[in-house]
């Protein structure tokens, strides 16, 4: 693909400052790019690369302007930017239509004409599925399953009974929607399996990555809302709600019932603990424990960060002592 400079920035929405409108045909990071590819800076530690860069021009902020030399591609959210800039250069092809002949289809199971459907997929009775749907290889839908149009499940994607997904959503390999929640009684030391009744109700344009899993509700639906995004490798239990464009990083597990607001910001290898619940605009940073219902919007952290072994054996011993030294304190206070 090529594009003039002035016509990337119309499309992305930039302020163009050049004396020409070269022919871009890429974009690359700033320390590799050449002059007929762009770059983007947002961040005050590539300050230096941003002098070097041969880049043809470079998405930036309007302070940031004054730090380069070459064109300039001026935006209030460079890497916003950047990601215009990056679709328009890889743009997704679809599939075309057809059923590859090693896939298994219900007779029972409803499929628009313009779907596609890879190899070795299998679609069980009842299940729905919408226009323009790309089911790749290895995927397994099982029955009264509903996908609306336009979404893209990649390989190996699992959908249990009772999933209900909307539109433009896409799901990466491996990920397992629906699964049983983990749920079980005791009896006496043996454990007894709760039937788990819900389902799941994933919203549009919604993105869950790899080996993900969101188990189904035990009575009522586990939910996914609108625009939420799920990295890698995150354990979403029965019954959780997720708000409307809430993102979560890699190895978050979220325990039962937990109900998490829109927009937030759950940063990677979170724990957040069962039926708590979580405010719109919330930010916990990674490695974070959260044991009880944050209730104001904000930024919010634990977890001790990385020392030295030596320094963390010192201060885990004096942490041990805490009790008794506030017990002191409370005494000579008297």
């Amino acid at each position: 693909m090529q594009i003039t400079l002035t016509e990337l920035a119309t499309k992305i929405g930039a302020e163009l400052i050049a004396s020409d409108s070269a022919i871009i045909t890429g974009i690359a990071p700033l320390n590799k790019a050449n002059q007929q590819q762009i770059s983007f800076f947002s961040s005050s530690k590539y300050r230096n690369e941003l002098s070097k860069t041969q880049a043809a021009a470079v998405i930036l902020t309007e302070k940031d302007r004054e730090f380069c030399k070459m064109a300039k591609l001026v935006m209030d959210n460079p890497y916003l930017g950047y990601a215009k800039a990056a679709a328009l250069f890889n743009p997704i092809i679809p599939k075309p239509p057809g059923i590859h002949p090693s896939a298994y289809i219900s007779p029972d199971a409803i499929l628009d004409n313009s779907v596609y459907i890879g190899p070795q997929v299998v679609i069980e009775a009842g299940a729905k599925i919408g226009k323009g749907v790309e089911i790749n290889s290895g995927c397994v839908i099982e029955s009264e399953v509903e996908i609306g149009d336009n979404c893209q499940l990649k390989a190996n994607v699992t959908l249990c009974s009772g999933t209900k997904i909307g539109q433009r959503t896409i799901i990466h390999p491996g990920a397992v929607i629906g699964s049983d929640g983990f749920g079980n009684a005791n009896d006496n030391g043996k454990w007894v399996k709760v039937p788990q009744l819900g389902g799941v109700v994933i919203g549009d344009d919604v993105e869950i990555g790899s080996n993900t899993t969101v188990d189904k509700g035990a009575l009522e639906d586990t939910i996914i809302a609108n625009g939420a995004r799920l990295d890698n490798l995150i354990q979403i239990a029965h019954n959780v709600q997720i708000g409307e464009n809430t993102a979560i990083a890699g190895c978050v597990g979220i325990a039962g019932s937990t109900k998490i607001g829109k927009n937030c910001l759950i940063g990677g290898g979170v724990g957040i603990s069962g039926h708590l619940e979580i405010v719109d605009n919330v930010c916990v940073t990674g490695g974070s424990i959260v044991l009880r219902s944050i209730k104001n919007s904000g930024v919010y952290s634990s977890g001790t960060p990385i020392e030295t072994n030596q320094h963390w054996h010192r201060n885990y011993l004096r942490f041990k002592q805490l009790n008794e030294m506030a017990q002191r304190l409370k005494e000579l206070g008297k």
